[in-house]
């Protein structure tokens, strides 16, 4: 049993909710809890939603969940003013000036539509649980090797692309396994999507449950329910999602995703951190096996497959979008990076409500993003007048709009790289640098500043991954060796998911950061010239050999290749 199973037999990690308390009414440092309760102490609190932070001893970044991405506008209102009021940095570590673009109190929208804030301190945390109590927010296992997130379509309900409204379906999966003590102690992190939409929004092909859109005649009656895809993943052993042969009607779904987890929590590898997830389960049992195993735990008889209904991946929702019901609006505001400040988020959420109807919400995307909805269209120029629609406006460049970074070095133990400002600076860069064709909406470029994939660089036109590189260049020697070690990065191209899914294929190791961009425009150039009728970037990175792609970005006036990774 590895070091990480052996601190949740000392302590269920949900026993850690309480002793938060404790630790804030004593006003605790980090020394103080680690001599109470041992080093296993920071892995149980994020199962509180608490990651402490990697570089900035004695502060956490708590993680709030919303599942489907589903905010009404009085809990968006909470969550930025938390933000404002809760996650600030000290003086000594740059007070309201500690990031020179982002300033102070800003919180991060991630890929699983949660909500990321930095700085909280321990004594802050039970007055935040309390305002979220008030509106129904929770940041219980919002980590931890338990059920996640569920992700959803953030247009769920909204759009002609669904078959089917899947929130409520996503909303009681989520509450069955929040604070369930027997399933909130499994090998490894459980991911779960579930959504009607027949676009794959929710980014089934790559979480350990994905759960589709599909119909099939049960009982003589035809009936909407779930294909099943399992045993998806990134990080260093990417897998794309394999298909069961099931069909789970929506009354059922909880039944299903409890049996999946309870075939996880006995079969899984409690051994082996590095191969604990469940994607590496389904590979070692086989798709046919691990079904067997989920229908002999399952309390329901669940029906062979049906008819699928997904028709391809969407990926984003930015720009302004008509609502089923005539008249109303939905609009996707594009926060490159997911960045942005918790007063502005106030903003958001008090426009939904100023502008929208009686149902408006406020939604976060799994591409970092955020929709407003239930806009009247006699309100929609007043929204978009908003300063901060102008600022996260709905209808930006493609870069721009594909844009995803994962936190990086600014505050992750794992971080190698800088990645907010540097994805913000470059999408703003290229989106200015590079002409692209009318038709190419988005280019989908996703920087993580290690190897963990957070911000999901192998499903991206262009993935990048944090490290430090060494470089010929005496004037910029970093070591008593004489080396000149740098930020760095591998350079992936290809990826996409859809009907049409390949994880990206890394062209090139260890490129110094001050040679991507030059790199980018020769490859953008050659695109350009032999692009054929309506072909996506991804598509001309397949077409064209990975030697050639290669040869193309070294013809950039840059160092392309002239690095090598600073631990070989």
């Amino acid at each position: 049993m590895n070091t990480v199973e052996q601190w949740k037999q000392e302590k269920h990690p949900l026993d850690v909710i309480e002793d938060v308390y404790e630790y804030a009414e004593e006003g605790l440092t980090f020394d103080e809890i680690e001599e109470r309760a041992g080093d296993g102490e920071w892995e149980r609190l994020k199962w509180a939603g608490m990651y402490s932070h990697g570089r900035q001893r004695g502060y956490f970044m708590m993680r709030t969940k919303a599942p489907g991405g589903f905010l009404t506008p009085e809990q968006a209102e909470v969550i930025g003013e938390v933000a404002r009021d809760y996650a600030t940095a000290p003086e000594e570590h740059g007070g309201d000036e500690q990031n020179e673009v982002w300033g102070d109190a800003f919180l991060d929208i991630t890929t699983r539509q949660d909500i990321q804030k930095h700085w909280i301190e321990v004594e802050d945390v039970p007055e935040i649980w309390d305002r979220y109590d008030e509106v129904g927010l929770t940041t219980i296992q919002g980590c931890g090797d338990s059920a996640r997130n569920v992700l959803g379509c953030p247009a769920a309900g909204l759009d002609d692309h669904e078959c089917f409204d899947a929130q409520p379906v996503v909303d009681a999966v989520s509450d069955f396994f929040t604070n369930n003590r027997e399933y909130a102690n499994l090998p490894r992190k459980f991911k779960l999507t579930i959504t009607g939409c027949q676009e794959d929004c929710a980014q089934s092909q790559i979480n350990d449950v994905g759960m589709t859109p599909a119909r099939k005649e049960v009982g003589g009656e035809d009936q909407y329910g779930f294909h099943v895809r399992v045993g998806g993943g990134l990080s260093d052993g990417p897998r794309m999602a394999s298909d069961l042969d099931v069909f789970v009607p929506p009354a059922d779904a909880v039944e299903f995703t409890r049996a999946v987890a309870q075939t996880f929590k006995e079969l899984g590898d409690r051994n082996n951190r590095g191969v604990c997830r469940m994607r590496y389960l389904v590979q070692q049992l086989g798709p046919e096996r691990f079904e067997e195993a989920v229908r002999d735990r399952c309390g329901v008889d669940l029906p062979t497959r049906g008819t699928d209904l997904t028709r391809g991946y969407r990926g984003d929702h930015v720009g302004v979008h008509e609502q089923k019901e005539e008249g109303l609006y939905y609009v996707g505001f594009n926060v490159i990076a997911g960045r942005m400040g918790g007063e502005e988020f106030i903003q958001a959420a008090r426009a939904a409500e100023r502008y929208g109807t009686d149902d408006a919400s406020v939604r976060l995307a799994t591409d970092q993003n955020f929709l407003v909805t239930h806009v009247p269209e006699e309100n929609l120029d007043a929204l978009l007048d908003e300063p901060f629609a102008r600022k996260y406006r709905p209808d930006p460049g493609p870069f721009s709009r594909g844009a995803v970074g994962c936190t990086g070095s600014e505050f992750c133990n794992y971080g190698i790289i800088e990645t907010k400002k540097r994805v913000r600076r470059w999408a703003k860069a290229l989106d200015k640098r590079i002409d692209t064709p009318d038709d190419l909406e988005v280019v989908r470029m996703h920087m993580s500043g290690c190897s963990a994939s957070c911000a999901q660089p192998q499903i991206a036109d262009i993935g990048f991954r944090g490290e430090t590189v060494k470089i010929d260049d005496p004037e910029r020697t970093t070591n008593e060796e004489g080396d000149a070690v740098v930020e760095g990065m591998d350079f992936g191209l290809g990826g996409s998911l859809g009907s049409d899914n390949e994880f990206l294929d890394w062209v090139e190791a260890a490129v110094p950061v001050d040679a991507v961009v030059p790199a980018l425009e020769q490859l953008f150039a050659a695109f350009s010239r032999e692009r054929t009728d309506d072909e996506r970037f991804y598509e001309w990175c397949r077409r064209v050999d990975n030697d050639r792609l290669r040869s193309i970005m070294q013809g950039a006036d840059a160092n392309v290749s002239g690095g090598v990774a600073a631990d070989d």
